[in-house]
């Protein structure tokens, strides 16, 4: 399907690809997402050094034309470590987020065309869930579990299942109300088929938004699972439990605790800039107020 309708304009998805590259926000936000893509892309392939080779006698390094970003307290290379910790957040985030959208977003659909005692009983469900801060969940996840990447993961994807289901659920309430959403029905088509081909595709542009800020939410999660040592476990670097490891050595290599921050605050930023400049495109009624 070439054409969607979103909150009531009719447009394709040329004309949103226009839209996105006079939006300023987007842009920034797509630079810089692409740029902590493209580091945790190339890992996979090339770091500057092995990120799990220790060289005692050169740790503590400030930062120098060799180690570019310095060395830590195993003399492992900070900016290699970096690249590879972006690959394991982004990873954690990633299966987080779809974890959320693959169960949360069938939830809420079905809830909202239902519209059972049983609908009731899943959104009760949800908002249950939902009540728990996001962190406290998966710290208790963890803890019972016990701390890896996977747990990390699943932790965080519960969580996400809610924010989904309740964004699925609201979305789809409203749709069903329109003019081509009661001409299907009139039809004679069932409700499964009217949400599979109208539904589902009009609740594209909202997913996509929430799934960038839902991503941006498990980067943080996930470094502050790390942090707590409930995460990414060792020798896998990450961008939390570098933050941890750091915070003794504040006074002699603050640049240990200095480049991941602005690694997670980097990442965090690129991703809200990116939802923000994509609620702008999909929203006519923000682009008319501008």
């Amino acid at each position: 399907m070439s054409e969607f309708d979103f909150q009531g304009e009719r447009e394709t998805w040329g004309d949103l690809g226009r839209k996105a590259l006079r939006n300023r926000s987007f842009f920034i936000g797509a630079l810089i997402t692409g740029s902590v893509l493209f580091m945790a892309l190339l890992s996979f392939f090339w770091t500057p050094f092995d990120v799990t080779a220790l060289d005692i006698p050169n740790k503590l390094h400030w930062p120098d034309a060799v180690n570019w970003l310095g060395t830590d307290h195993f003399g492992r290379d900070v900016f290699s470590m970096l690249m590879v910790g972006a690959r394991n957040s982004i990873a954690v985030a990633i299966v987080a987020v779809s974890i959320g959208m693959a169960i949360g977003v069938p939830l809420g659909a079905a809830a909202a065309a239902s519209r059972s005692w049983g609908s009731d009983v899943i959104m009760r469900t949800n908002d249950f869930i939902f009540a728990f801060p996001s962190l406290l969940l998966a710290v208790l996840f963890t803890a019972i579990f016990g701390p890896s990447a996977i747990n990390a993961m699943i932790a965080i994807g519960i969580f996400n299942i809610p924010v989904f289901a309740r964004l699925a659920h609201g979305g789809s309430l409203a749709l069903w109300q329109r003019e081509f959403i009661l001409s299907a029905q009139t039809s004679g088509k069932s409700r499964v088929r009217i949400t599979v081909e109208h539904i589902m595709p009009n609740l594209l542009n909202i997913l996509i938004v929430q799934g960038t800020i839902q991503f941006s939410l498990g980067i943080l999660i996930e470094a502050g699972l790390s942090y707590l040592g409930l995460g990414t476990q060792p020798p896998d670097p990450s961008w939390g439990k570098m933050l941890s490891e750091a915070q003794t050595m504040m006074y002699f290599a603050s640049y240990l605790a200095i480049f991941p921050g602005i690694a997670i605050v980097f990442a965090v930023l690129g991703l809200n800039l990116l939802g923000d400049g994509l609620r702008d495109i999909f929203d006519p009624k923000l682009r008319r107020g501008r």
